[in-house]
């Protein structure tokens, strides 16, 4: 079965084909970095405008590097939410009017569900595992049960950790995207520079939480105080020593999961799930089998949306034609199934 999957909730237009959930037969993947990096950020306009005049070009590239007719496409699936409103409706309504047209079953995939799903194109994964997943508006740990079921263990309760690096990198004139800047000029500094602060929620529900406001509070503004003895105040210094203690965060919460649950499978998912110090810090921990996607399919890509909506269409479940695009999901609740949070209702 051969699946179509359209994504657009952010700054990326793109589209895959797919076959049986896990070969991917085109990713064509479509960036609007250099028309957002002038304001450090992603404008939400600019980003729709660009995926209305490149949504028809990215699919009909897909198809063509797939040496594919839309008659040979099984079924059609694009991301509803959450996103960028603008940017959700643009590929939301595409692949709903292609679908229509063609009289192809259509699906709806929750973003995130295609996240922690991207992994599974390129790895044979069983289920139950905790995943972690990681991006510019989640961070979440969650004991994954199938493709479409997570119990949310821990999410952060202020900013994610990728719009935390986004942010530092504004503040330090660093360019954009940040995390990708931070992650390369890290390397040059020391992580031993400054000692960060870390969030101390150890018990109770909170005990899974992450926390990022404060870390980015005291690098942009206290960084000084922060500074040990014996080093220099350098950009490269406070990149290393940010992203150690924003990794660490994570891995520490992921580890305090791993004990608690007793699952030693680790799966990431996310556009930070590309970067190299969270990978190489969960590598130490060889108690631990953690499975990372291909760099390519960390960001946003169609491939990851095609290959949930496989498995709903393995189900025999569909999408109606007038579902909508949704800005937000609702509020996680720890300790069940987060039907309404990561379900297509």
């Amino acid at each position: 079965m051969k699946v179509l999957g359209i994504e657009s909730s952010c700054d990326e237009t793109a589209c895959a084909i797919v076959e049986d959930g896990h070969n991917i037969i085109s990713n064509v993947v479509a960036t609007q970095i250099p028309f957002h990096q002038v304001y450090k950020g992603v404008v939400p306009e600019i980003a729709s405008r660009k995926h209305a005049e490149w949504i028809l070009p990215v699919v009909r590239q897909a198809l063509a590097e797939a040496n594919m007719t839309l008659d040979q496409v099984d079924a059609i699936a694009a991301t509803n939410r959450p996103g960028l409103m603008g940017s959700l409706l643009v590929g939301l309504t595409f692949a709903k009017t292609l679908a229509w047209s063609a009289n192809k079953p259509f699906f709806a995939v929750n973003h995130m569900l295609g996240h922690m799903y991207a992994a599974h194109l390129a790895n044979d994964i069983q289920y139950p595992y905790l995943g972690l997943l990681v991006s510019g508006g989640h961070s979440i740990i969650a004991k994954v049960n199938s493709f479409d079921d997570l119990e949310v263990l821990g999410t952060t309760i202020d900013d994610s950790v990728g719009e935390a690096f986004d942010k530092v990198a504004k503040y330090y004139d660093l360019g954009y995207p940040g995390g990708v800047i931070i992650d390369k000029l890290a390397q040059e500094g020391d992580a031993k520079a400054f000692s960060f602060p870390t969030p101390k929620m150890d018990k109770g529900e909170h005990r899974y939480d992450v926390s990022f406001s404060g870390l980015k509070t005291a690098v942009i503004h206290q960084s000084d105080s922060f500074l040990n003895e014996g080093y220099e105040k350098t950009t490269a210094n406070i990149a290393a020593s940010f992203q150690e203690t924003a990794c660490k965060t994570l891995v520490s919460r992921l580890l305090r999961a791993v004990k608690d649950t007793g699952l030693t499978t680790v799966v990431a998912g996310g556009g930070v799930a590309a970067n190299s110090r969270l990978r190489a810090m969960l590598a130490e921990h060889t108690e631990l089998n953690c499975i990372f996607p291909p760099l390519k399919l960390c960001g946003d890509n169609g491939a990851m949306i095609a290959g949930v909506a496989y498995h709903f269409l393995k189900r025999g479940e569909t999408s109606p034609l007038n579902t909508t695009a949704c800005a937000r999901i609702p509020q996680f609740k720890r300790g069940l199934a987060n039907l309404e949070a990561f379900g297509r209702r």
